[in-house]
């Protein structure tokens, strides 16, 4: 009975996190007709401007007083986000879209290699092998136009790749085991990256606000509502229930969902190795999470029953 309970409340936040894969996964076509409307930055400080402003009302349903670690630890995970973002979004203005995928996918290898590391506990190699097998499927799904010749733009996303691994880990590691209320988190990180990309662009951001039409502010609480406010509260509130591989695994899964919404509504093809691409990055994660979730559940086990074997003699 304890395992189907614990199985139920795992694939409650698969789910969600699925779903914020996939909302994700659509911003890219979203973030793209935004940024030809107006500055990149302007549109970036509105979208998590208005989305600390959305969660601060939601919060108002439902008010938790903010404590110090909700207000430090939340300021200090916008300030990752916001530095991983700047990182993936110069580094894709300067390669291409493919060398972008398939880079930045990189994470789902770096992300249990850090996590190990911080966490002194390694996954099984197959896990690893899972973790290998989707990186490949996003090659073979992004991979249609071919790669281009290495340029600085790569170095970005590899960078990013890193960061958001990286960013991932301190992410759990910052809000494991404490007494935290996550939207009181996701508002001051969203909050904290709001500012800075403001900072970055003020004059930028005032254009855009004034320059979008009806069409790019549909576009924009798209990118506020869902992708933001769902995604972001969804990570943190997953981040603190699961583990930094088993997030970056579901994350795979986003170049999935964008070519599905490339195709649905910007008249992009899909050809047979791309296709193959897709079911590759599908099979390997739900292989992967399985991998993760009977090493997390082994570990726990052992956590327990560990201190109450006799003292050996």
């Amino acid at each position: 009975m304890s395992r189907l309970v614990d199985y139920a409340k795992s694939a409650k936040v698969d789910i969600v996190l699925i779903g914020a894969a996939f909302v994700w996964g659509a911003s890219y076509l979203a973030a793209k007709q935004l940024t030809e409307a107006g500055s990149l930055w302007g549109m970036m400080a509105l979208r998590f401007g208005l989305a600390a402003l959305v969660l601060f009302v939601i919060r108002g349903f439902k008010p938790i007083k903010f404590t110090k670690a909700d207000v430090l630890i939340g300021a200090a995970v916008g300030v990752g986000l916001a530095i991983v973002m700047t990182f993936e979004t110069n580094g894709i203005a300067l390669t291409s879209a493919t060398n972008a995928g398939l880079i930045i996918s990189l994470s789902i290898i770096f992300t249990p290699i850090l996590e190990g590391l911080a966490r002194k506990f390694w996954l099984p190699r197959d896990f690893f092998v899972a973790a290998a097998g989707a990186v490949i499927g996003v090659a073979f799904l992004v991979g249609g136009n071919g790669l281009q010749a290495p340029n600085w733009g790569d170095a970005l996303m590899f960078g990013a790749a890193v960061l958001r691994a990286y960013y991932q880990v301190v992410q759990g590691s910052l809000t494991s085991g404490r007494k935290l209320t996550t939207i009181n988190l996701t508002i001051f990180q969203t909050l904290t990256a709001g500012a800075i990309f403001f900072a970055a662009d003020v004059t930028g951001t005032v254009r855009a606000a004034i320059a979008y039409g009806p069409h790019e502010w549909v576009l924009l609480s798209f990118l506020v509502l869902l992708c933001t406010v769902y995604g972001f509260f969804a990570m943190m509130w997953g981040i603190r229930r699961t583990s930094a591989s088993r997030i970056a695994l579901l994350q795979g899964t986003e170049p999935v969902w964008a070519v599905l919404i490339a195709m649905l509504f910007g008249g992009e093809q899909l050809n047979w190795i791309g296709a193959l691409g897709a079911v590759l990055i599908i099979g390997s994660c739900f292989w992967g999470l399985g991998i993760e979730a009977k090493a997390r559940a082994a570990r726990v086990l052992a956590n327990v029953t560990l201190p109450t074997q006799p003292a050996q003699q």
